[in-house]
């Protein structure tokens, strides 16, 4: 299943605020944001308002339109990975990004090693 927009737009805002080196304080004082608030919403927990993901791309200084198109390509992305992905598997492990924990190996049993 793919992801929900608030996860992904989350993701993007997170990645753009470390890659300045700054902290969750730091962005949230400048947005006029908790703290806590501005950690849901880049976990994907909570879906910001326009005017609260514009206040926090101002405070990042980056453009709106950059963050959106940023998750709509991100998306698009994960949607054609589901796509194409072979029946019954799911499509993160199609797409290699991980392992289906689901998949067992069954080993035979082996016969006696005991030493003569």
């Amino acid at each position: 299943m793919p992801p929900l927009v608030r996860e992904v737009i989350g993701d993007v805002l997170r990645e753009a605020r470390t890659a300045q080196g700054r902290t969750l304080r730091e962005v949230s004082d400048s947005a006029r944001v908790s703290l806590g608030y501005l950690s849901e919403v880049e976990r994907g927990r909570k879906e910001p308002s326009s005017e609260l993901l514009n206040a926090i791309c101002d405070a990042l200084d980056v453009p709106l339109s950059s963050v959106l198109t940023d998750a709509g390509e991100r998306m698009a992305g994960q949607e054609r990975a589901h796509e194409r992905a072979p029946a019954g598997v799911p499509a993160d492990a199609a797409a290699g990004s991980s392992i289906d924990v689901s998949t067992k190996v069954v080993i035979p049993p082996v016969a006696s090693l005991a030493l003569a």
